[in-house]
């Protein structure tokens, strides 16, 4: 079986070209279901019914696993018993009768322009890790980039005179951003005065745009690190992670007047739906604001 599984993550690399943080993120999934089967004694994958998986699913609940994980769980179960009876591995699809719970839709926390400002002002520009720093705030407001495009920007990557840059995003699509002229300015600061004495600490230049205080490239904990200091210093209690700074990008755009079809092309959203959430920030915004200053609300 676990050869199998095995099998099923080279086909999703292989013929389906998904990224590797799409593998990883099904490999963990699939891996909790296969010690669960091991520790059920299941030897055959015709051995497993729609009631094992109900089992395996209530497990989930009462290991407080959100509905999100438990979801993606279920996205994961289908389609990997769909590999095994396509492959002829299994007779059966246990999951044909297993229905997917509606997801709870929870706005994302967003903040205000005055708050992105005191966060994007908040690094040390005396200090060249101050500037790096700053540009990276700035980098990603200005884009709204996931942070896994952010660390995997290449210099290559980079048309300062288009104000543009290149980006892959979700299923290794690529796509064009703009990059505003504040943004291009500190880029063009940290690119003169700052990475060349980064690069001399590392063995070789790999090319990345953002390096950390070795010279090598950032990891998602660094930037996330980074943040919440910035975060604290600019005395911001909320919730904030690099995924706030895209959400606030997404719904600043919105408020002013950008088109949903233009922001879903910004933020790389194969599906305008999921872009569409920002609308319900933006009408949420509207009503607070209307509440608070119409007398007669």
């Amino acid at each position: 079986m676990k050869n199998d599984f095995e099998e099923y993550l080279h086909y999703l690399k292989i013929e389906r070209g998904l990224s590797e943080n799409t593998i990883l993120s099904y490999r963990r999934d699939l891996t909790s279901y296969l010690l669960f089967l091991e520790k059920a004694n299941v030897t055959s994958w015709d051995d497993i019914s729609r009631y094992f998986i109900l089992d395996f699913l209530e497990q989930m609940k009462q290991d407080n696993k959100s509905s999100a994980t438990i979801i993606r769980m279920i996205s994961s179960l289908r389609r990997f018993h769909q590999f095994l009876r396509q492959e002829r591995y299994a007779e059966a699809d246990p999951m044909q009768h297993i229905d997917t719970p509606k997801k709870q839709q929870h706005l994302p926390q967003t903040l205000s322009v005055e708050e992105v400002e005191r966060i994007i002002e908040a690094p040390d520009t005396t200090t060249i890790l101050g500037i790096r720093d700053r540009t990276i705030l700035e980098v990603m407001y200005a884009t709204g980039l996931r942070v896994s495009e952010l660390i995997n920007l290449k210099l290559d990557n980079l048309h300062l005179s288009l104000g543009l840059l290149q980006t892959v995003g979700k299923g290794d699509k690529e796509r064009i951003v703009p990059l505003g002229d504040t943004a291009i300015s500190w880029v063009e600061q940290y690119l003169d005065e700052v990475r060349p004495s980064l690069v001399l600490k590392a063995n070789e230049d790999q090319g990345y745009l953002f390096l950390n205080y070795q010279g090598t490239g950032f990891s998602r904990q660094g930037i996330w690190k980074n943040l919440k200091v910035y975060v604290v210093e600019a005395g911001i209690t909320k919730e904030v992670t690099p995924h706030t700074l895209r959400h606030s990008f997404a719904t600043h755009l919105l408020e002013n007047g950008a088109d949903l079809r233009v922001v879903q092309e910004l933020l790389g959203h194969a599906d305008i739906s999921t872009t569409q959430i920002y609308t319900h920030i933006s009408k949420k915004r509207m009503t607070d604001v209307y509440k608070q200053y119409f007398p007669r609300a």
